[in-house]
């Protein structure tokens, strides 16, 4: 099994809900945005369009955090799922430096959405998350454990996003990338993301 996700760039409209409701279900610290929504352009002038671009982490095949971490703090489940232990990570950063795709955050500090002022869900979801280590998406690992999908998937309000098993040729994810010719980000630095784009 090779869990993946696939995103449609037909149906997104960049309404950065899958940016919020990520936030509210792994209540990452002020700042950490673990799927970040960009606004690409695509094409060759005068042909060009505008693109919402999600971007989660890439859950690598091969991935390029996990070859440099010293600690070993990065790691791969069975399932192809990429996670970082926070009790052997060190902090030093340099899976934020190998990462291709800019979707690691270093927690250096947790401060308050208030100033002086720590929120219900502030001191609810504060022990997910260690200061001094580095925090990624983790393709909600939590719900996918408890038979959900991921917060992102269950909560696109325009379907864009699709999640399954990359190994299982008649899953949706895999019939998606073969017919609509699915691809990757950045396929040049080698990583074999598990994330697939169907472009407009």
């Amino acid at each position: 099994m090779r869990l993946g996700m696939v995103i449609d760039l037909r149906k997104c409209v960049g309404c950065q809900g899958c940016t919020i409701v990520c936030k509210a279900e792994n209540f990452t610290p002020k700042g950490v945005f673990w799927n970040e929504v960009l606004q690409k352009e695509i094409g060759i002038f005068p042909n060009v369009q505008k693109i919402a671009l999600p971007r989660p982490c890439m859950h690598c095949e091969d991935p390029a955090c996990m070859r440099v971490c010293p600690t070993g703090a990065t790691f791969k489940r069975k399932d192809g799922i990429v996670l970082v232990d926070d009790d052997i990570c060190t902090g030093c950063r340099a899976c934020v430096m190998a990462c291709p795709y800019d979707a690691r955050y270093y927690i250096e500090e947790k401060p308050s959405y208030f100033a002086g002022h720590t929120t219900p869900y502030e001191e609810y979801g504060q022990d997910r998350h260690t200061v001094g280590t580095v925090s990624k998406c983790t393709f909600c690992h939590h719900r996918l454990d408890e038979g959900l999908l991921p917060a992102c998937v269950s909560n696109c309000m325009a379907r864009a996003r699709y999640f399954g098993d990359l190994d299982d040729p008649d899953s949706e994810v895999s019939r998606l990338i073969r017919e609509r010719h699915g691809q990757q980000l950045k396929p040049e630095a080698g990583t074999n993301p598990n994330v697939y784009y169907l472009l407009p």
